[in-house]
């Protein structure tokens, strides 16, 4: 029998959730026009006032905003509520050296871990429950997520954090765990520690994860599942929104429920901004309706998917989303960390290196791996390794300073990496997802 952490508006009708959405997005637009002078000014460049928007039906005379305009008001521009009211911040890398920076109100995190609480009932969560978050603690919205949400649901909450893999699979044991909240490629790895410990399905008390934070193919789920004898459960979410929790899936797994009472889901053409009919495949766009401190209004999140409105077996009626296909720039999302080429190229040119290097991207063991391919000059050119292994040691330093993570750096001969006629190939993505 399906569950709901808030049933009422999880099984609202249309209408009882687009006239919430209209209500919502009139005084959202209004917050935002009082009190974000950045984003009164794109609705004055646009010429748009809160007069013009009545509901949902206006919600497309609305400027968008991208995550350029998050670099360009970094760190406060787009704050919605004096810095005494808010009690959080979260933060992603961005392209360029400053990170995307999320501002929280305490009522902003409550209705947060609503959104997180409701993905894990769906998963079978209960007050019996213990749930071990394996998400990554601090800045990453991960951990905070699902821990708010555990904590609503009255779950037990086993706050590991990430890595340490031996201790995470002794409190999966001696703890009777029975779901985890992790990344998938970490959740794969914790897999195959299992297995290598003669450690199956019956000498695991888990009975569902909640995994996230990167791209996964259903190959990998089946995988997870068989190896822990478990259902795995995606769920979605951005920093800039709020953080895992804006959909995830239910019981059916036939796309992820987007938490409509709180967030408004459009699909746009890319490269016009056109909104499109619903079933049509394009890039994302998110409108927080409810969020006070860092409210964005049309955020596009360029990641490509579809939105279906039918039925769903489970009794929600929140629209739901495909898991997404790819994305409309060149963002990598690489362990649970988002990674642009021109973060680890500002790195490089900073060093004195020329803008000769190749990304490969693959996965060993279930985590993923970023090995960075970087042509010296001539003038740097040697056949001492020592002095070699001192230049990449300094890159390994200044790439992990920039993205957050470790990347292995082999410096290369002068014009060793094939050159390209067209766009050149900076990325070469190995991963089977």
């Amino acid at each position: 029998m399906e569950r709901y952490f808030q049933k009422e508006i999880e099984t609202a009708s249309r209408d009882e959730i687009e006239s919430l959405q209209s209500r919502l997005l009139v005084k959202q637009v209004q917050h935002v026009w009082n009190d974000v002078p950045y984003y009164r000014r794109k609705m004055e460049d646009k010429g748009v006032t809160p007069d013009d928007i009545k509901g949902i039906e206006d919600l497309h005379k609305l400027p968008f905003v991208s995550k350029a305009d998050l670099r360009e008001s970094y760190p406060y521009g787009l704050l919605g509520k004096p810095l005494k009211d808010c009690v959080r911040i979260h933060s992603t890398s961005g392209t360029t050296g400053k990170r995307v920076m999320a501002f929280y109100t305490q009522h902003d995190l409550d209705l947060w871990s609503d959104c997180t609480a409701r993905a894990i009932v769906a998963a079978g969560g209960t007050d019996e429950d213990v749930c071990q978050v394996s998400y990554g603690y601090g800045l990453f919205t991960g951990g905070a997520g699902l821990d708010g949400g555990s904590h609503k649901v009255g779950c037990l909450t086993i706050p590991t954090s990430s890595g340490n893999t031996q201790r995470q699979i002794m409190f999966i044991k001696d703890l009777n765990a029975t779901i985890l909240c992790c990344t998938p490629s970490y959740a794969a790895y914790l897999a195959e520690s299992m297995k290598e410990m003669d450690m199956g399905p019956d000498d695991i008390p888990l009975k569902a994860g909640i995994f996230g934070a990167e791209a996964w193919s259903e190959s990998m789920r089946r995988d997870i599942e068989k190896t822990m004898g478990i259902k795995a459960y995606d769920i979605y979410g951005l920093t800039e929104l709020s953080g895992p929790g804006v959909s995830f899936e239910c019981s059916a797994q036939t796309g992820m429920h987007i938490n409509e009472d709180h967030f408004i889901a459009e699909i746009i053409d890319p490269d016009t901004g056109e909104v499109l009919p619903a079933g049509s495949e394009g890039e994302l766009v998110f409108t927080s309706l409810d969020k006070e401190a860092f409210p964005l209004l049309r955020y596009r999140t360029r990641d490509i998917c579809t939105l279906s409105y039918e039925k769903c077996s489970c009794g929600r009626t929140f629209v739901k989303m495909s898991k997404p296909r790819g994305r409309s720039d060149d963002m990598l999302i690489i362990r649970g960390v988002n990674v642009f080429p021109s973060q680890i190229e500002t790195v490089l040119l900073n060093k004195g290196y020329p803008a000769n290097y190749q990304i490969i991207v693959g996965r060993e063991n279930s985590t993923d791996t970023l090995d960075v391919h970087v042509e010296m000059t001539p003038e740097m050119f040697t056949d001492n390794l020592g002095e070699i292994e001192e230049r990449q040691k300094a890159l390994v330093d200044g790439l992990k300073s920039m993205l957050g993570i470790k990347a292995k750096v082999t410096l290369v001969a002068p014009k060793s990496i094939v050159r390209s006629e067209g766009k050149a190939v900076r990325v070469i993505d190995n991963r089977k997802i």
